[in-house]
């Protein structure tokens, strides 16, 4: 039974904090390590008119396109890198459905580091000259008060509900993370300290006295944490360090149902819409394929 200190939700109430119009930030990086299981139940719950900030994203926002969950993209890159274009975002997009306002990638790394600092805006002195000025206009110039160099503010992030994936968590909201690490979850940390709700699903749940023996892994203490959901294989079919690689056969898959919309239309069916939640999602991927993933590396 949960302690009194328990912020372990299943992932349909964790889900049910992120309404309709949120501001929301994916953890992760691109195409690695994204918290695909929540994005899954976002579509499946029905979510509308989200706005998505970000650095680079992925099959994240692809999938919330394909569902009809996205009104606006704050980001610097969209696509699904050797397997080309994210096309659901593109047509929606083409279509006028999703607003798009675009960022330099490093640029986008600063409007997270502005809210964690509780700042309004981030000073970026390499803007000059780049069209990104001309088209956004939430992008201010000024002078730089100590040399009087031409500088630009960056508004800050400010986002309603961070979600990332991690290798582990406690209960309470203490999340672990590798002691080498990549830049995916690098940029996991620097979301989770920019927001006040950060929701957080695990490959595993432990116990507090592994937090307490492994503390210096915790760079997410569980203050910083509003939800925890145990979800197994949640960044599926992204990769997850220390744990499994990308399945290449389910992208292979996912690419090839976005060519037309009835082709979605089943992906939706087999892959989102299913009672049962991520249980179902792994039933449906296969064990076997599933097992083909897992990172023995992380092992030796």
């Amino acid at each position: 039974m949960p302690s009194p200190s328990s912020k372990l939700q299943s992932l349909e109430e964790a889900a049910a904090r992120v309404p309709d119009g949120t501001r929301l930030a994916f953890g992760g990086f691109a195409v690695y390590q994204k918290p695909m299981g929540f994005v899954r139940e976002l579509v499946r719950q029905g979510r509308r008119n989200l706005t998505v900030v970000g650095s680079a994203q992925s099959y994240d926002v692809d999938l919330l396109a394909a569902g009809g969950c996205l009104s606006c993209v704050e980001t610097s890159y969209v696509g699904l890198e050797k397997h080309g274009l994210a096309r659901h975002y593109r047509r929606a997009v083409e279509r006028g459905e999703v607003k798009v306002v675009d960022y330099p990638e490093m640029v986008s790394w600063d409007r997270f580091r502005a809210s964690q600092e509780g700042l309004a805006f981030w000073p970026v002195p390499f803007l000059g000259g780049s069209d990104i000025v001309r088209y956004n206009p939430a992008i201010k110039p000024f002078a730089c008060p100590m040399t009087g160099h031409p500088m630009h503010a960056v508004p800050a992030a400010d986002v309603d509900v961070v979600v990332i994936h991690a290798l582990a968590a406690d209960e309470r909201g203490n999340v672990v993370f590798p002691a080498r690490r990549l830049l995916p979850q690098s940029n996991d940390v620097l979301m989770g300290r920019s927001c006040d709700t950060v929701i957080v699903t695990v490959e595993k749940l432990v116990s507090n006295a592994f937090i307490r023996k492994h503390s210096r892994l915790v760079e997410l203490p569980s203050y910083k944490v509003s939800s925890v959901v145990e979800l197994p294989y949640g960044a599926h079919p992204t990769p997850a360090l220390g744990a499994y690689h990308a399945d290449e056969k389910h992208y292979g898959e996912y690419v090839a149902a976005s060519e037309s919309a009835e082709a979605t239309a089943a992906y939706l069916k087999k892959f989102v819409h299913l009672d049962g939640g991520n249980d179902a999602y792994l039933e449906a991927v296969g064990a076997a394929q599933l097992a083909r993933l897992k990172d023995m590396d992380s092992l030796l």
